[in-house]
C-alpha cells in the first residue's frame, strides 16, 4: 500500500473542473425558460441547480430528471468472473435509483421511467442471461416505486462506446400534486433538524475511485470484509429506493422543508440549498465496511471520504423538530434506519461534522 493518499480527482473525476461547466450550462438553459409560455406553463426558477427541474401547469407541478448509472456495471462484470452471477438485475435498480432519488427531492412522485441503454456493438445483447437480468431488474424496480416503464432507447454507438460494455441511464417524469407538496428549500429555517436515512452502501457514486484501486490490485474485489462479504459483492448491493418513504411522508402532509439525495460530492451536498446556513452534524452513523476498506487501501483522509461518498447516509430530510420522530418511525416501517443527525443553524454557509473535525466551505460545492 502506498503512503500517498489517493483522492477522487486522482481517479479522473475532478468536480472542480466539471462543476463550472455545469453552472455555465444552467445559465444558458435559463434563457430558454420562456418557451414554456406556449404551453401556458412556467418554470419554477428556484429548481435550477436542484437535482430535479420543476415547472408549473394548471393542475400540478411536474418534474423531470435524466441520470446515468456511471461505471458500476464494470464492477459487476469483474465480480461475475468469480461469482457466476451477472448482477445486472441489481444494476438496473441502481440506475433507476439514481434517477428517481433525485426526482423525489422536490416532492415529485415518479410516474414514467424511460431507459437509455447504449452499446458499442450489438453483440453485447447476445449474452441472454445478462440482458434478461437487466430487463427483469428494471421492471421490478419500476413496480417497487409504482412507476410505469414507458420505453427507451438502445443506440449502438460503434467507436464511441467500448463494445464489451454498456452505458446505462434513463429519465423520469414526476408529478407534484397537490402543489403544496413542492419542496424547493424556501421553507428551510435555522433550528430545523437534519434527519439522515441510511444508505445500502456505496450506491452508484464513487465507483471510478474504486476501479482506480483495482488497477493496482486486480484481486481486490475478492478480498473479504469483516462482515464476510467480498469487497466486490458489497459494492454491488443495490441502491436504496427512497421513493416510497417520501411518498408516505408527503401523503401524511408532513412539513418537509428540504431534501437532499447524498450522491456525488458526498456530505457537501447537505448545503445544496441556496440559503446561507451552517449545517452542523453531531451524529455520524456507523460506516459500512466497504468504505473503511476503501479508506484503508487508499490512505484517503476523512475529509476526502465524507466529501465524496455517502459513508452510510444516502438521503437527508430537513424538518421542524416536532416532525423528526415521524420521519424516523416512517422510515423504520419501511426497514430503513434513520437518525436525527444535525441541525440547521445561523452562520456562514458550510457543513461541519463535529466528531470528525471536518468543515466543508460553501466554495467546495459549486453546483449552481
Amino acid at each position: 500500500m502506498s503512503d500517498r493518499s489517493q483522492t477522487y480527482a486522482d481517479s479522473g473525476v475532478d468536480y472542480s473542473s466539471i462543476d463550472p461547466i455545469k453552472v455555465l450550462a444552467q445559465k444558458r438553459a435559463q434563457e430558454t425558460a420562456s418557451n414554456l409560455n406556449y404551453f401556458n406553463a412556467s418554470e419554477m426558477s428556484a429548481s435550477r441547480g436542484e437535482s430535479a427541474y420543476v415547472w408549473e401547469e394548471n393542475d400540478a407541478y411536474r418534474s423531470l430528471v435524466i441520470e446515468g448509472l456511471g461505471t458500476k456495471n464494470l464492477v459487476a462484470d469483474e465480480v461475475r468472473k468469480y461469482s457466476g452471477k451477472t448482477h445486472y438485475d441489481t444494476i438496473a435498480q441502481d440506475a433507476i435509483a439514481m434517477i428517481v432519488n433525485d426526482l423525489i427531492v422536490v416532492g415529485a412522485i415518479p410516474q414514467v421511467v424511460n431507459a437509455y441503454w447504449a452499446i458499442g456493438e450489438s453483440s453485447w445483447m447476445s449474452d441472454v442471461k445478462r440482458s434478461r437480468d437487466l430487463i427483469e431488474g428494471w421492471g421490478k424496480a419500476c413496480n417497487e416505486i409504482g412507476a410505469t416503464w414507458g420505453g427507451g432507447e438502445t443506440p449502438t454507438l460503434k467507436d464511441i462506446i467500448n463494445p464489451s460494455t454498456i452505458d446505462i441511464g434513463g429519465s423520469a417524469i414526476g408529478i407534484i400534486k397537490p402543489k403544496t407538496h413542492l419542496v424547493l428549500g424556501d421553507k428551510l429555517n435555522a433550528n430545523d433538524a437534519i434527519v439522515l436515512i441510511e444508505s445500502s452502501g456505496i450506491h452508484a457514486n464513487g465507483i471510478t475511485f474504486v476501479r482506480k484501486l483495482a488497477e493496482n490490485n486486480p484481486e481486490i474485489y475478492k478480498e473479504l470484509l469483516p462482515n464476510g462479504n467480498t469487497f466486490g459483492e458489497a459494492l454491488l448491493t443495490p441502491t436504496h429506493l427512497y421513493v416510497n418513504l417520501v411518498k408516505e411522508l408527503l401523503k401524511s402532509d408532513l412539513d418537509i422543508h428540504y431534501m437532499v439525495n447524498i450522491t456525488g460530492h458526498g456530505w457537501r451536498k447537505l448545503m445544496r440549498s441556496t440559503k446561507s446556513f451552517k449545517y452542523e452534524i453531531d451524529f455520524v452513523p456507523d460506516v459500512p465496511d466497504e468504505f473503511n476498506f476503501m479508506q484503508q487501501k487508499s490512505n484517503a483522509t476523512d475529509q476526502e471520504m465524507y466529501g465524496n461518498f455517502n459513508m452510510g447516509a444516502g438521503f437527508a430530510i430537513y424538518v421542524p423538530e416536532n416532525a423528526v420522530n415521524q420521519v424516523i418511525e416512517t422510515a423504520s416501517q419501511m426497514n430503513l434506519k434513520a437518525w436525527r443527525a444535525g441541525t440547521v443553524k445561523e452562520g456562514s454557509k458550510q457543513v461541519t461534522i463535529k466528531s470528525k473535525n471536518i468543515t466543508y466551505s460553501e466554495e467546495s460545492l459549486e453546483v449552481r
